[in-house]
Order: C-alpha cells, then sequence, then structure tokens
C-alpha cells in the first residue's frame, strides 16, 4: 500500500530573488498568466484574501497538452523561509490522487538569485497512476518564465 504515496522534488536555480519570486507567489498569483500565459490561464480568489493561510484558489492552467484546472487551499505561508503549501483540493488531479500538496520555498544564494525548491507529496488512488514527473517539469519551466519577469521588472 505505501508504494501509493510519493514525493516528488526539484531544485530551480533563479536569477531573481527569493523574497521577490515567494511575494509574486504569495500576494500576486493571478498575475503569473500575464507572465506564463501558454502554462497558466487564470488565477482566481474563491476564498479568503490574496497573501492569507486559509485562501481558496482557483487555477486554469495547460499541461501534459491538456486544459486543466485546480482548486487549492493555501495551507502555510512562511515569510521567514519565503516558503508556501498549497493542499489540492479539487480539480484534474484528484482524478488521479487521494491527496496533493505543493510546497515552494525560495531559498537565496550566497552570490545572487535564489533556488526554488519544489516539493509534490501525494498519494495515488490506485498503483496504475504515474508520478507526476511532467507536473515537476511544469513546475520547473514555470519558475523559468516567472524568473524573466522578476528580473526585468
Amino acid at each position: 500500500m505505501s508504494s501509493l504515496v510519493g514525493k516528488l522534488e526539484k531544485d530551480v536555480e533563479v536569477k531573481a530573488s527569493a523574497s521577490k519570486f515567494h511575494e509574486l507567489l504569495k500576494h500576486k498569483p493571478h498575475h503569473i498568466s500575464e507572465v506564463s500565459s501558454d502554462k497558466i490561464q487564470g488565477c482566481e480568489l474563491h476564498e479568503g484574501e490574496w497573501g492569507a493561510v486559509g485562501s481558496v484558489l482557483y487555477w486554469k492552467y495547460f499541461h501534459d497538452g491538456k486544459p486543466r484546472v485546480a482548486k487549492e487551499l493555501v495551507e502555510a505561508i512562511d515569510d521567514e523561509n519565503n516558503s508556501i503549501t498549497f493542499k489540492i483540493l479539487e480539480g484534474d488531479l484528484m482524478e488521479h490522487y487521494k491527496s496533493f500538496r505543493v510546497t515552494l520555498k525560495c531559498n537565496p544564494k550566497d552570490s545572487q538569485g535564489s533556488v526554488i525548491h519544489w516539493t509534490m507529496e501525494y498519494e495515488k488512488l490506485h498503483d496504475e497512476i504515474v508520478d507526476p514527473h511532467t507536473l515537476i517539469e511544469f513546475v520547473n519551466d514555470l519558475s523559468k518564465d516567472l524568473e524573466k519577469h522578476l528580473i526585468e521588472a
């Protein structure tokens, strides 16, 4: 049974500061569709307020060649460590997973820029379901789009 539980992690080096990256995802996720429109078509606030724990966001995104949706709860925000945890409540991912959590932690690098550490923790509905490797690549590519935006801003 334990093979249904999984965890994927990915580090993405970006030239943008950790705090700017964190602020964008915390307070302005609705701006991401302007920066990465091929991946993110929209982000709406369903409950709560931008940047607050307990808020519910509704994402429209394009992944694996298809338009998809995700409703997620902002489960935790740690400003000191520039991290945010989202718990997926509804959407396409829940057709394959019993639970799905995404955490990103923006770690400052010594010289400049930062390393965005993405963690996906999940429990699959059954063992036929593949691990979400394409989704970890998706957030890798998304991080690069956000990096371009933040260093040009």
